[in-house]
């Protein structure tokens, strides 16, 4: 009787090795942690499709290859507030008798303040008065600006230019009666205000009653329009391109676009300790103004597009994994429902979203997405 050993001699089955999802976290630490930057990771594939299609019917997270536009971005911060902020000063010495309310606008033609009962108006002009209006005085773009407020106000009827004439002194006649004001066809120095636009009142310095000279501070002013302050980090002074969008985040979940009006000198600004750091002044204006409702002053979270890539295939960054030490991949569920694994190639990594390109991928695919 042949002999029977007890226990079956022992066979060595050589481990292959499995990676999973979880070890690629730690591969694309790297990747995640480029996206901020904006900057593509491309990883070396190999062959298309692995051939290791499961015999099931998959019934797990899936999501969609998609086939479009892929942009990623850098943040920084910024600070909403309005624009050219200033100190008005007075035109001429004396008692204060009349200051603006904090928080209202000035518009054309309304009184900005008074100094010994005599007020002083906005009118719109870049140039500041820097003398008296008369007749017998030289030409020069001063008048040209005065013209036009008189005219914008009804009271100037011709086409305005730098000389003025006896059609100057009769609309400012005019003007002064239509004001209460003595009726002289003259404006001295300091009884008018120049601005480009609105004024918004701010902290009022003066009081009525203060005693006050030429040159004495008043109240502070800005425009009526909201700007975003920012600064780009050297490293990405690139980005910043006047003319250039951005996305915006307000308070309370606002989200906007802005462009960028204008671009500062690189500029040093205290960092940690007592290094300092080199940045890019910016400056933004909101697309849509209105979408900031009442707010005067907030923190904004600003999205600056770093880089884009036009009409690729993309996959949550969640559904990459690793075929082999050196290659990734996605798995991809058929019309059978079951799947099957595709080598790819990595291209840029934007927000939650990879460009991935690999034979056998096209867009509508579903793609499995682990849950975490």
């Amino acid at each position: 009787m042949p002999e029977v050993a007890e226990h079956p001699p022992e066979v060595e089955t050589p481990q292959q090795p499995r990676l999973s999802r979880r070890r690629l976290v730690v591969g694309l630490a790297a990747a995640v942690a480029a996206v901020g930057s904006g900057v593509g990771i491309v990883a070396t594939a190999g062959s298309g499709d692995r051939g290791d299609d499961t015999a099931r019917t998959f019934l797990g997270a899936t999501d969609e290859v998609v086939q479009g536009d892929l942009e990623s971005s850098t943040s920084t911060s910024g600070t909403l507030r309005f624009a050219d902020a200033r100190t008005i000063q007075a035109g001429r010495g004396g008692v204060v008798t009349e200051v603006p309310t904090p928080g209202s606008v000035v518009t054309l033609g309304g009184k900005l303040y008074a100094v010994d009962d005599v007020p002083v108006f906005l009118l719109r002009g870049a140039m500041p008065a820097w003398r008296e209006f008369g007749s017998g005085m030289d030409k020069g773009p001063d008048v040209q600006q005065l013209e036009k407020s008189l005219r914008d106000l009804g009271f100037f009827t011709k086409q305005p230019d730098q000389e003025f004439s006896w059609f100057t002194t009769d609309a400012i006649r005019r003007w002064q009666k239509a004001n209460g004001l003595a009726v002289t066809g003259r404006l001295p120095l300091g009884s008018v205000l120049f601005s480009s636009g609105d004024l918004r009142i701010g902290t009022v310095k003066a009081r009525v009653g203060d005693q006050t000279g030429p040159g004495g501070e008043l109240f502070a002013t800005t425009t009526t329009t909201r700007i975003v302050d920012a600064t780009l980090k050297l490293a990405n002074q690139q980005l910043a391109v006047v003319g250039a969008k951005v996305g915006l985040n307000l308070p309370g979940g606002i989200r906007t676009t802005g462009t960028f009006s204008s671009v500062g000198t690189p500029t040093e600004k205290p960092g940690a300790g007592e290094q300092k750091e080199t940045v890019i002044p910016v400056v933004i204006t909101l697309d849509d103004p209105a979408v900031a409702g009442s707010l005067q002053e907030a923190s904004v979270t600003i999205s600056v597009p770093s880089a884009r890539r036009e009409n690729v295939l993309s996959v949550p960054v969640g559904a990459l994994l690793a075929i082999s030490p050196d290659e990734f991949g996605v798995e991809v569920v058929q019309a059978d429902g079951t799947t099957r694994k595709v080598a790819v190639k990595t291209g840029l990594f934007a927000g939650s979203r990879v460009e991935v390109s690999g034979d056998g991928l096209a867009a509508g695919q579903r793609v499995v997405v682990p849950k975490r």
